[in-house]
């Protein structure tokens, strides 16, 4: 551990691996991780939203579960693997999910959408087989002031059930 010469903050060195790529960095032991990714690596595609938890805009992918990154710090990842929605759409993983959102006109602003779809393509990805009130009940950590949500469970539900049928 060092002292930042500019801040006189403390920081640590951390190494994970970022949509694939492995990244070494000193970071200030008390910046979350959605600071760190946004300004740290320029992965702006997640959003800070409430900086409490409660939005989710900033989820994002750790070690195969979504997390809200504004309530990790960056030395918590650190040896882990970070998937952001930039990764998530490089991918393709979440193609059919991106492409149902636009169809089904499950956005508006876009603000809110880079967590929704980290956490659809999470429920997706799961065994689990909801109805309409299982995915609003998973979705229901991520808020959208546009939609009204009905678009975006109507997206989820187009995608759930394509899914189903190619399986």
């Amino acid at each position: 551990m060092s002292l930042a010469d500019d801040s006189l903050e403390e920081t640590m060195a951390v190494t994970m691996t970022v949509n694939g790529e492995r990244v070494s960095r000193a970071v200030p032991v008390r910046q979350n991780l959605i600071d760190f990714l946004r300004t740290g690596l320029g992965l702006t595609g997640s959003h800070i939203g409430c900086e409490h938890g409660i939005c989710g805009a900033c989820s994002l992918r750790l070690d195969g579960a979504v997390v809200r990154g504004c309530l990790t710090l960056a030395v918590q990842a650190d040896g882990a693997e970070v998937v952001t929605i930039e990764g998530l759409t490089a991918s393709g993983e979440a193609a059919d999910l991106q492409a149902a959102f636009v169809e089904r006109n499950a956005l508006q602003c876009g603000y809110c959408t880079p967590g929704m779809l980290m956490t659809a393509a999470e429920l997706l990805a799961s065994d689990a087989t909801p109805d309409r009130d299982g995915i609003r009940e998973f979705m229901s950590g991520n808020f959208c002031r546009c939609t009204g949500y009905q678009a975006i469970v109507d997206a989820i539900e187009t995608v759930l059930r394509k899914r189903r049928r190619l399986a």
